[in-house]
């Protein structure tokens, strides 16, 4: 089975990489909030310098953010492994087993398998050779979220994620790529929006990732790149939204919640891999293993509309 988990592990890319983990602590962090020189709020971990006047405040994680954990639990000759999955959504796990000493020739080295929301799942057992010897042995995994194989079955045509009768221009859909380069964004729509922009659900769904704690943007992608604020929904067809660069402090859902096409979900911002203010919106399914983005079609005053780089669009 290695040959599965390689082909998952390199295209597993919101992956969490680890041996047996443990919950993470909810976390306070420090914000400073000041107006720039235009007057708009700028939200940032680093206490503004000279004589600029700014707010201090402490402020605490309001959800316990959803991940995948890999637990032991002891059993006869051997360990029991556990993934558990606190997501309010699928996710699909590689793992692989590394023997160090006393490991049973019969135990499964690795496999691919799929976690249901909220649930506890025992993933492999670790059998020893000899019983009276000590069992030693690594272990190591990799997910994404979403059923694999998830169809894109849209009911209407997704809703302009700003506010009804504004107009947005569009920087980048496909088939330009300038940035959207991978197979996660290949049909992602780049909306140019001020800091503070409204943004609202394009489609119903349940909120299954929330990223809050990112305050700058960049432009290099490895540092940057997974520093962006962001809202995932996972829609009833297993396809998922993301809404990317948001501002901080500004999300107001959290995982688990249900949404409505057309409800507020935070302001835009500019964060992460970002060279100016801009929602990223795209709307993704698990491809065996692999994130892809999907095309999309969007609410206009006649009908669908697929949507062209340059071009302004107005919400209904």
């Amino acid at each position: 089975m290695s040959s599965s988990f390689s082909r998952a592990k390199g295209f597993l890319c919101f992956a969490v990489f680890a041996a047996v983990t443990a919950a993470m602590p909810a976390r306070a962090q420090t914000m400073y909030r000041y107006k720039d020189a235009n007057g708009v709020w700028v939200y940032t971990d680093r206490k503004p310098g000279g004589e600029q006047e700014f707010q201090e405040e402490r402020v605490e994680r309001r959800f316990e953010k959803p991940e995948v954990r890999l637990l032991q639990r002891a059993a006869a000759n051997g360990v029991m492994l556990i993934a558990q999955n606190t997501y309010f959504g699928p996710v699909q796990l590689a793992f692989r087993v590394h023997p160090i000493e006393n490991v049973s020739s019969d135990t499964k080295r690795s496999g691919l398998t799929v976690l249901p929301p909220r649930s506890d799942t025992e993933l492999v057992f670790v059998g020893k050779s000899a019983e009276q010897v000590d069992l030693r042995f690594d272990s190591e995994f990799q997910f994404i979220p979403g059923q694999p194989g998830a169809e894109h079955r849209p009911t209407q045509p997704y809703r302009l994620p700003y506010a009804l009768s504004s107009s947005i221009r569009v920087s980048q859909t496909y088939p330009v790529v300038r940035t959207h380069n991978d197979p996660q964004n290949q049909y992602a729509v780049d909306f140019v929006m001020p800091i503070g922009t409204d943004v609202f659900a394009a489609r119903d769904g349940v909120v299954i990732e929330v990223a809050t704690d990112f305050f700058e943007g960049g432009t290099d992608i490895e540092v940057d790149g997974p520093r962006a604020n962001i809202v995932r929904v996972l829609h009833d067809d297993g396809t998922m939204a993301l809404y990317v660069h948001l501002n901080w402090n500004t999300i107001r859902v959290v995982p688990g919640q249900r949404v409505r096409r057309g409800e507020y979900l935070a302001d835009s911002g500019n964060t992460g891999f970002t060279t100016g203010p801009h929602l990223h919106f795209v709307v993704q399914r698990n491809e065996g293993g692999a994130l892809v983005a999907v095309p999309l079609e969007f609410a206009g005053p006649t009908g669908p509309v697929t949507l062209v780089t340059g071009e302004t669009y107005t919400a209904y």
